[in-house]
């Protein structure tokens, strides 16, 4: 079981997981590299918005690598993944959309 302090976005806590330390803080430093990417398009938004939108980076791509695991297993043809993937790109810019209207 491993410990991870947490210090970003002006917020500072502790976490206890299952995993172990060296993990978690793989997994932090993959999430800091995405609210970097984030913070670089917009400079302006604030720490509820990057997190959101960082949050929404990170569905989008897993989402998208359980597309492909799923095409690969069932041998989905490419334009039948292709239409899939344009869905959730469409999905994504409209849940942006309806969160930088309500921020």
């Amino acid at each position: 079981m491993g410990k991870l302090k947490i210090k970003m976005l002006g917020s500072s806590f502790t976490i206890q997981a299952n995993e172990d330390d060296e993990y978690l803080e793989k997994l932090l430093g993959y999430y800091k590299r995405i609210t970097d990417d984030v913070k670089k398009i917009d400079s302006e938004q604030t720490p509820m918005q990057i997190a959101i939108l960082s949050g929404i980076m990170l569905c989008d791509e897993l989402y998208k690598e359980k597309q492909k695991k799923v095409a690969m297993e069932k041998e989905i043809s490419p334009v039948q993944n292709n239409s899939d993937t344009k869905e959730i790109e469409r999905r994504t810019l409209e849940m942006i959309s309806k969160i930088d209207k309500v921020l």
